[in-house]
């Protein structure tokens, strides 16, 4: 179907046609996930990304796991230092992790402008008050990502009601009962 300049259309050009899609990651967007911030590095190296790929077990020694590209500045910031801090956004927060997923500008980087303080575990997002404190524990490289799994030291825990989910390429919420 040809569009006319300028004419605005329900496709999106760079979507593969649903027969054609992977179904792996069709099954994985079928998945809620948490919405976080990871953060590395400390205030002269500041990074963070946005991660959805995320879960947290254990109880006596509780780790977190995430799935993370090779490639990120984060993961060098995580192996220099060893630390991190898993931020849990909230159902207000959309336009933050766009900033950290890239998605959204952010001219000057995706601190600027933010209220952030410093840890010994990496940046802290200040609007963001519930988190973990990770010390790196392994990473088990797979083909093109990195599985991180860090010791959760320490946590502050706020009142958290409406976290930021990722369902099927788009945010959602969690319906209160």
């Amino acid at each position: 179907m040809a569009t006319v300049p300028g004419e605005i259309h329900d496709e999106h050009p760079f979507t593969d046609p649903e027969d054609q899609r992977n179904p792996i990651r069709r099954f994985r967007g079928r998945l809620s996930a948490p919405v976080t911030i990871v953060t590395a590095g400390s205030q002269s190296s500041r990074t963070g990304l946005t991660v959805s790929s995320l879960v947290v077990a254990g109880g006596g020694e509780p780790k977190v796991h995430f799935v993370l590209g090779p490639e990120s500045y984060l993961w060098d910031a995580i192996q220099a230092s060893g630390r991190f801090v898993v931020h849990v956004l909230d159902a207000s927060q959309h336009a933050l992790s766009d900033q950290f997923a890239g998605v959204r500008p952010s001219p000057g980087g995706p601190f600027t402008g933010l209220d952030v303080g410093d840890s010994s575990h990496g940046p802290l997002l200040e609007s963001c008050s519930t988190r973990a404190y990770c010390t790196l524990d392994s990473v088990v490289e797979g083909d093109g990502y990195l599985l991180v799994e860090g010791a959760i030291e320490s946590v502050d825990l706020h009142d958290l009601t409406a976290p930021l989910q990722w369902f099927r390429g788009s945010y959602r919420t969690l319906a209160e009962r």
